[in-house]
């Protein structure tokens, strides 16, 4: 299973550019992106085939 909570933590940091998740991964992404105090500055973007690409936007109100 993927640790999608860190994965955010790291692209909040600066530490990677992008997260990208697929269709079937989504409620578990979501899950993670419930517990993050700073959830409305990840953004995605969806792709075809329903994955979504999601950065970190600084500057976002919270």
């Amino acid at each position: 299973m993927t640790d999608y909570l860190s994965q955010i933590k790291e692209l909040a940091a600066g530490e990677r550019e992008q997260i990208e998740v697929k269709q079937a991964d989504f409620y578990s992404f979501r899950t993670a992106w419930l517990q993050f105090p700073q959830r409305k500055s990840i953004v995605g973007e969806a792709q075809r085939g329903g994955n979504v690409i999601y950065h970190f936007e600084k500057g976002t109100q919270q």
